[in-house]
């Protein structure tokens, strides 16, 4: 079997008496989409934090690409390939979708500090995010002010600022959200190329797109994994049905 790209081992999680984690084992194989769904107040986005580096987990290991990245910060899990999409949008709306993409570049060599008027001048830096823009079918857009975009437009940007970072995998959080039909149906498109640019770890509520894209399902319930499986290994899986699908969900 091949290494997995993220390896999650024995993650807990309590915030007093509250367990939000409970001994969490995960991993996302390459060319893969591997989704984590549940009910809200599950676990999953404090999930995505101790994997990401943004919460320390009181036990339990992460490892990416073989290394142990349990002790480094959100910024050097993100230099090192790990890609994260939110779920409430973190691009700076005032910016245009060039500038967007070049602070994430920017963010890739470590240099947060530098005057952004001299960044864009930075022949390589705008060449990577004039890339990663194209990538995502916004280069015809690069000019606009990001606040004048679609909502799925937006969620578009945010994998090209991901992009820039040269991501070994993504972890996206409800890229759906906020979407309607037509812009769900676009959007499953794209994720279902990407996945051979990296795999990607998939938080997401619109069952519809998580059975058209999931390789793998793990549910989560009360901080922990309940199943994991294909498909119809959880379509089909009796504790799930009453945990979280529903049985009308699943007909």
């Amino acid at each position: 079997m091949t290494d997995p790209v993220l390896d999650v081992r024995g993650l807990c999680k309590s915030f007093g008496g509250l367990v939000a984690s409970k001994n969490i084992d995960l991993d996302l194989r390459p060319g893969e989409i591997h989704a984590l769904i549940g009910p809200n107040g599950a676990g999953k986005s404090t999930l995505i934090k101790q994997i990401t580096g943004g919460l320390r987990p009181d036990s339990g290991r992460v490892y990416f690409n073989g290394e142990d990245v349990s002790a480094l910060s959100t910024a050097a899990r993100a230099r090192r390939g790990m890609g994260r999409t939110f779920q409430i949008s973190s691009l700076a709306m005032e910016y245009s979708v060039l500038q967007n993409a070049v602070l994430g570049a920017l963010g890739h060599r470590g240099d947060v500090f530098r005057f952004f008027n001299r960044v864009m001048k930075d022949a390589e830096l705008v060449a990577a995010a004039e890339h990663a823009l194209e990538q995502v079918g916004l280069a015809e857009f690069r000019g606009l002010r990001t606040s004048d975009l679609s909502h799925g437009q937006r969620r578009q940007l945010e994998v090209a600022v991901a992009l820039t970072l040269d991501p070994r995998a993504f972890l996206m959080d409800e890229p759906m959200a906020g979407l309607g039909a037509e812009g769900s149906h676009r959007l499953v498109g794209f994720l279902d190329g990407l996945r051979q640019q990296a795999p990607i770890l998939l938080i997401e509520h619109d069952m519809d797109a998580v059975f058209a894209l999931a390789d793998r399902i793990s549910v989560l319930v009360y901080g922990e994994i309940v199943a994991t499986g294909t498909v119809e290994d959880i379509r089909s899986n009796p504790v799930v049905r009453s945990a979280y699908l529903g049985e009308e969900d699943v007909a």
